[in-house]
């Protein structure tokens, strides 16, 4: 067995737009203590990666347990000072940041466009303090998924040894909880920074179908992708596409050795 382990960061960039086209990102706290994370939604700054169309002004929400809300529009404006001090601020005033400490439990970040109008953008969610006794055991977004270089694209950082991941691309069975606009055979490609590519799924019965099964998480359509696989310490990045566009969630679960 290997090593307690964290996953310290979870990305998303996405196409965001409005009404079923917004960013929504779902986390989930385990534990017996408090985590405190920052979460960010960035457009401007993401000309510098060589995004060319990215969302001008993006708007970010947390959404607790109890039905509170955090808003937040231009990171300056709110939480300033407590931003800087992680040292991740956002490089663009416009962009948008909360840092919270939150006690065990489920809670959604959605980032929309200010003004509604279309771009990439993209979602973040950082573990600020991995020594304490909870974790960030799962994290899953939802979006829209285009063609090209407007597919969805999933970071994710490994920290305190080996762990074991399930990453899921659904999209299909969406349309059970009322999303419009499905899509409805999402592919899944596993890959490293530097764009290695470690592994792959389109149907996820084609992998690892017995152990995908037995912990319980499997995709309920045939069509949707899933890869259960051990990762070492370090970055890496999970794509989602398909033939055609549509809403698509991307998760990723922690469920140890």
């Amino acid at each position: 067995m290997g090593a307690p382990t964290r996953l310290l960061n979870i990305s998303t960039r996405l196409r965001v737009g409005s009404a079923d086209k917004v960013s929504i990102a779902g986390f989930i706290v385990t534990g017996n203590t408090p985590k405190k994370v920052i979460v960010r939604g960035l457009g401007p700054s993401l000309t510098t990666k060589g995004v060319q169309d990215p969302i001008a002004d993006p708007v970010l929400e947390l959404h607790k347990p109890d039905g509170t809300v955090i808003t937040n529009d231009d990171w300056k404006t709110t939480q300033q000072a407590a931003i800087q001090a992680t040292g991740i601020a956002p490089a663009d005033d416009r962009e948008s940041a909360i840092v919270a400490t939150l006690p065990p439990g489920a809670y959604t970040a959605v980032m929309t466009s200010k003004g509604a109008s279309a771009g990439t953008g993209l979602i973040e969610v950082y573990d600020l303090n991995s020594s304490v006794d909870a974790r960030l055991a799962n994290i899953s977004t939802r979006g829209f998924v285009g063609t090209g270089d407007d597919a969805m694209i999933g970071g994710l950082i490994v920290g305190k040894g080996s762990t074991r991941v399930l990453i899921r691309a659904l999209g299909s069975s969406l349309q059970t909880s009322g999303v419009n606009g499905a899509l409805l055979d999402p592919r899944l490609e596993l890959r490293t920074p530097e764009g290695t590519l470690l592994d792959s799924n389109d149907n996820w019965a084609q992998g690892e179908e017995a152990a995908i099964s037995q912990l319980g998480l499997a995709p309920s359509d045939a069509r949707e992708a899933a890869i259960l696989t051990g990762l070492f310490p370090g970055n890496y990045t999970a794509i989602v596409r398909g033939a055609q566009t549509g809403v698509a969630l991307v998760e990723v679960y922690d469920v140890g050795w």
